[in-house]
């Protein structure tokens, strides 16, 4: 990393996870859509989080963050409780239930972003409100990439702010149940092209264990999940993933052709890294060479010698 890499501003949640697992449980797990991007974009980019904490925030968590390099000038700390969600996940790993959700001083936030950030070349707007990522949007100068992720709960309740973000938005990271809700497409190449039509011209289709899927334009791929003997806690991988995507594309401040295909790959090393761990302990304390290697197994997965039956 250089001086000279662009800047990656991320505004998300930071939260306080409650993680149960066939294999073990934690009550007091840091989590939150921001942190994860966080950390994991940390390995590749300057990056600035925009976010909300109570008193009761973990104050070890602060200082972890800023250990990763990661500016927490838009971290507002405020009286009130920290949000706090509780989730147990089912034997498979893939399916989780929520037990509980409190939103604590999540519930009043509006992103405050410091004069310092509104001129950041790359933007990701993390699983929020629809109207709080206009609000975003509306007070930053002019980034080269903006990215985005949504849930279903918002397509549900807030789709036409959603459309509205949406054209201004370059990448999109869905999962493919809510592509399908967004688009009222069954097929997801469908879908995806109509995601499209709405603004980003990038679409990427988080697939959990069985990886990712880019559409760019018209071109498609096919990004692996790496196969793990051992998941502890998939809490966090979908954002660890955009953070690896949006911080490879700060990085190398090419965020086109080849480079998208890069960017999906490291997207898949961090988050493969993610779910070694509870909270973000298997993303902290990585080294350049670990991710390097890691990096490698991947290329590895989808390696082979083209053949001609002509």
């Amino acid at each position: 990393m250089t001086a000279q890499t662009p800047r990656l501003l991320v505004v998300g949640s930071v939260a306080i996870d409650w993680v149960i697992t066939p294999r073990a449980e934690r009550p007091e797990a840091v989590g939150g859509s921001g942190t994860f991007f966080s950390m994991a974009a940390s390995y590749l980019a300057p990056v600035q989080l925009v976010g909300v904490v109570g008193r009761d925030f973990p104050e070890q968590a602060i200082a972890d963050l800023k250990h990763a390099g990661v500016d927490l000038d838009g971290l507002e700390i405020v009286d009130g409780k920290t949000f706090r969600w509780k989730g147990r996940y089912h034997d498979n790993m893939n399916a989780r239930d929520t037990l509980d959700t409190q939103l604590g001083v999540f519930a009043d936030f509006k992103p405050k972003l410091p004069a310092g950030y509104r001129n950041a070349e790359y933007l990701f707007l993390a699983n929020i409100q629809p109207d709080l990522q206009l609000e975003v949007l509306e007070q930053m100068e002019r980034p080269r990439i903006v990215g985005l992720d949504t849930m279903n709960l918002w397509i549900d309740i807030a789709k036409p702010s959603l459309l509205k973000v949406l054209a201004r938005v370059d990448a999109l990271l869905i999962n493919e149940e809510e592509a399908m809700q967004l688009t009222g497409e069954h097929n997801l190449v469908r879908a995806a092209k109509a995601v499209q039509k709405l603004g980003p011209n990038s679409v990427i289709v988080k697939r959990g264990e069985y990886g990712a899927l880019l559409f760019h334009g018209d071109d498609v791929f096919s990004a692996p999940a790496l196969p793990l003997d051992e998941v502890a806690d998939p809490t966090g991988a979908g954002d660890a993933f955009a953070g690896g995507f949006m911080g490879w594309l700060a990085r190398s401040n090419d965020p086109h052709g080849e480079q998208l295909r890069t960017a999906m790959i490291y997207g898949s090393t961090l988050a493969s890294f993610c779910v070694q761990g509870f909270s973000y302990d298997a993303l902290f304390g990585l080294d350049r060479a670990k991710i390097q290697a890691r990096f490698d197994q991947f290329a590895r997965l989808s390696d082979f010698r083209r053949a001609d039956l002509r």
